[in-house]
């Protein structure tokens, strides 16, 4: 029963929107435009973003030294926090064994207190120096992009180009696919990051 009243609903609420889609907005000067001359002209493309990631080089080098940089983050924070750690639970043995005085462990908590905050300040200025980071190689990879595409559509004349990127195109021809050939014209273009000599 509650299918049916399910199904009677949504029937109703389609021919509503269906009645409602028909009625005509006031028209303002519009100059009918030609589909059929329109859409013969226009090329349209499209590009997988997630075979961008993978297969072109600067996004596998920058990933490379994004991740070195975020792994390093990571042990310094976690160094400095079992540093801290290690410090708390002393204090507090300490304390149980009465090893201060009352100004001694008020100095002590003090000084415990302070390198806590300068952990977490240093957490914070970390990630903010990686999410810079981030965002700099993402704006580089966008501008890489474009860039390349800007010169390779001098030829090819295409309308649109577009990203695929998971469901955001519900339906696309593969051949208006021209992800390989960005890519090997975007990793022939692509100079290679020199790397740092320890």
């Amino acid at each position: 029963m509650k299918k049916v009243i399910c199904s009677a609903a949504a029937v109703a609420l389609l021919a509503l929107a269906v009645t409602s889609c028909n009625k005509q907005a006031p028209k303002v000067d519009e100059k009918p435009v030609s589909t059929s001359s329109a859409s013969s002209d226009m090329k349209i493309a499209y590009i997988e973003v997630d075979s961008i990631m993978t297969q072109y080089k600067f996004c596998k080098e920058y990933s490379l030294i994004l991740e070195k940089k975020s792994q390093n983050i990571q042990n310094t924070i976690n160094s400095k926090g079992r540093s801290l750690q290690n410090a708390v639970a002393k204090f507090q043995q300490d304390i149980q064994n009465n090893k201060y005085t009352q100004q001694q462990a008020e100095a002590v908590q003090a000084g415990l207190q302070k390198q806590d905050a300068d952990l977490r300040e240093l957490q914070q200025r970390l990630g903010n120096e990686f999410q810079a980071e981030t965002d700099k190689f993402n704006k580089a990879l966008r501008d890489s992009i474009q860039h390349y595409l800007a010169v390779y559509n001098k030829d090819k004349k295409y309308s649109l180009i577009l990203s695929k990127a998971g469901d955001n195109i519900l339906y696309a021809d593969k051949a208006y696919d021209i992800t390989n050939e960005v890519i090997s014209g975007l990793n022939k273009a692509y100079k290679s990051v020199p790397t740092k000599k320890k």
